[in-house]
């Protein structure tokens, strides 16, 4: 059998839909993230087929790319859309500045692109970019209320790393130097009814510390708990990470914000036995399985949590290593593993 796409074969997840003229085009409810650091990528109208051909249905963009956004226009693709790190500053000095980001980024094209999620920053918790995070959010909420935009939600991007306490997940908390800026975000997103997005690399766990850190339950294969948390058994690390943002969330007030993971994959080189084509595969394949069967987590069974696989291209201008092997695609869009 010929070679193709583990992610053209995310249809087998979901309805395969036929009528009487022939198979009509289906999506599968999982995001891929479309980052452009590369000088050899394919032009963003190709992209955008790559995306409909492979079924894929939801796209996060770092940032407000003009030819995406163009190439986007009708495509029924939805859109989870960044602000670049370094016009926060800009943004929060001034209301006007913020007005303008969004008739230039946003407002052209929502009579023809479904914007899920604008997100004011990349993984800038903890850091000093942090403080300019919620002016912003307010600003752009405002904005976005003053013209009956509800379906947009308004969020940032932390990482791991905005974690100060991760283990057992009941304990998760914010980080020192995050918490007094995720208090008042998390007060904000609770509000608003709008997720926290969270960047889930069991991926990196694993390789810093695989004496104690198994890799079954790394990649969603174990087939016993491995981790019990009062009465709450843990099959797999990125339940657990998981879990445990949504109990820092609680402890600052966040009960009932849900979260959605913009980011997670795993690297298919760059870092020996660890960084596999076929454990990359593994982790995608099972990845895609656990969002897409809404099982939710052990803290919330059955709960919807949205996903994003990072990252549809291996991109040549990132950090050498592993960073420059997170992609499903290859430059010339042939895939980088395949499923037979």
């Amino acid at each position: 059998m010929a070679a193709v796409p583990w992610v053209a074969l995310i249809l087998s997840f979901a309805a395969t839909i036929h009528n009487h003229i022939g198979l009509v085009e289906a999506s599968v409810d999982i995001g891929v993230c479309y980052g452009m650091l590369g000088d050899d990528l394919p032009a963003a109208t190709e992209v955008v087929n790559l995306y409909k051909t492979n079924g894929i249905g939801k796209m996060r963009l770092f940032d407000p790319n003009p030819a995406a956004l163009e190439a986007l226009r009708g495509k029924e693709i939805d859109v989870s859309l960044g602000i670049r790190n370094e016009d926060l500053p800009q943004l929060t000095a001034s209301v006007d500045a913020v007005n303008s980001w969004f008739a230039t980024n946003v407002e052209p094209y929502l009579n023809d692109i479904v914007f899920n999620y604008i997100s004011v920053g990349n993984e800038v918790i903890p850091g000093s970019l942090g403080i300019y995070v919620l002016p912003v959010m307010q600003s752009l909420q405002k904005i976005l209320d003053d013209r009956n935009l509800a379906g947009i939600k308004v969020s940032t991007v932390v990482p791991g790393s905005a974690l100060g306490v991760s283990f057992p997940p009941s304990s998760g908390e914010f980080a020192l130097e995050a918490s007094s800026v995720m208090s008042g975000i998390v007060a904000f997103l609770a509000q608003r009814g709008s997720p926290l997005l969270i960047n889930v690399y069991p991926y990196f766990s694993y390789a810093s510390d695989p004496v104690n850190i198994r890799l079954d339950y790394a990649q969603f294969t174990a087939t016993s708990p491995v981790v019990k948390d009062g009465e709450l058994s843990y099959y797999n690390l990125f339940d657990a990470a998981v879990d445990s943002f949504l109990a820092a969330m609680e402890k600052v007030g966040g009960a009932n914000v849900d979260v959605v993971v913009s980011e997670s994959g795993w690297p298919s080189d760059g870092n020996g036995n660890f960084t596999t084509p076929e454990l990359a595969g593994t982790y995608n394949r099972n990845f895609l399985k656990h969002i897409t069967s809404n099982a939710g987590t052990p803290k919330r069974p059955g709960a919807y949590i949205e996903g994003y696989i990072f990252a549809m291209f291996n991109e040549n201008q990132k950090p050498e290593g592993v960073e420059q092997h997170f992609g499903l695609f290859h430059p010339n869009m042939q895939p980088v593993y395949s499923i037979y």
